[in-house]
């Protein structure tokens, strides 16, 4: 085990680290990479382990990178790739895919880290949009994240061919069970921010499910998870502009990190899903703590979840 690894072993502390594996070769992108998130703590343990490692945030990816070889061993620099993806652009989707595909990289596991938490204080009162007309966490939690997995698949296919082990795995939250399979197509309750996000939340669980049911024939299999409660930037972008409260719970960050999970902390379950035996796993599962969990009783509707996967195919479609 490397030096780094131990480190961060050391870190983690009391929480359980997900079974460190040898990675080399394993090619995975990670999105979601801001300092400080659970992305930048997900792909710096998997580069620790020798995996070759694309991160994405929305901007300026290569400071990342740049912060990612100033923790890493000098033989590990060469297996960051980075890349700029903004979820909340068709465009800028598209335009990570070609960027990607032009350093004729394979990929072994798609890691779908990245999302957004808003309006915490729940002030909003009506859906604020993306510039395509979309309440904003879905467009960004959902729509972004199917529209690239979608993409990515020929991808992972072929690479199962070769290894027979190719993943998704997508981070949720227990609070997709704040989501309505009767609210996916003709809503019925006053927008409220918190739903919305955990109806975000809950399209991917059932993403998760679709991906299991059309692709494990293929070798690629599928998990979505819950990280637990994890200190990030999450939820000071989500008080951004609330005034006395923001400056409060800045005031008492130092409190609240004793109470949460740290980044790296956080990251285990999905390192997990990413990484342990194949044979461990339950390719469709949710997990919390490493563990298989039982999600929202919403999560097993297979008819709607088939629906979500073939309008996220024509929107895709119509929309190239």
């Amino acid at each position: 085990m490397s030096g780094l690894l131990s480190r961060i072993q050391g870190i983690i502390g009391g929480i359980n680290m997900a079974e460190p594996t040898d990675l080399e070769c394993r090619h995975f992108i990670v999105t979601g990479c801001a300092l400080g998130s659970l992305g930048f703590a997900t792909a710096l343990q998997l580069l620790a382990q020798g995996a070759v490692v694309s991160i994405t945030v929305r901007n300026n990816s290569e400071a990342i990178a740049a912060a990612l070889r100033e923790q890493l061993a000098a033989r590990f620099h060469q297996n960051i790739h980075a890349f700029d993806l903004d979820l909340s652009q068709f465009s800028s989707v598209e335009g990570f895919l070609r960027a990607y595909e032009a350093k004729a990289l394979p990929l072994d596991v798609l890691i779908n880290n990245a999302g957004i938490h808003l309006d915490l204080m729940s002030r909003w009162t009506s859906p604020q949009r993306s510039a395509d007309g979309f309440e904003i966490q879905w467009r960004v939690n959902y729509l972004g994240t199917a529209h690239l997995t979608y993409r990515l698949l020929p991808l992972l296919k072929t690479s199962a061919a070769i290894s027979g082990d190719s993943r998704v795995v997508t981070v949720v939250s227990q609070l997709h069970s704040k989501g309505l399979n009767t609210e996916f197509f003709t809503p019925q309750r006053p927008y409220n921010s918190w739903n919305a996000y955990g109806q975000s939340k809950l399209g991917l669980v059932h993403l998760t499910r679709s991906i299991d049911a059309h692709f494990a024939q293929h070798g690629i299999s599928s998990y979505c998870l819950h990280p637990g409660a994890v200190y990030t930037n999450v939820a000071g972008k989500g008080l951004a502009g609330t005034g006395i409260i923001e400056k409060v719970r800045s005031a008492l960050a130092p409190i609240e990190k004793l109470f949460l999970k740290t980044a790296s902390q956080g990251a285990q379950t999905q390192i997990h899903c990413a990484t342990a035996d194949k044979a461990i796993l339950s390719s469709g599962g949710y997990y919390c703590d490493r563990q298989l969990s039982a999600a929202s009783a919403e999560a097993d509707d297979a008819d709607l979840a088939e629906h979500l996967w073939l309008d996220v195919q024509r929107w895709v479609t119509e929309t190239s």
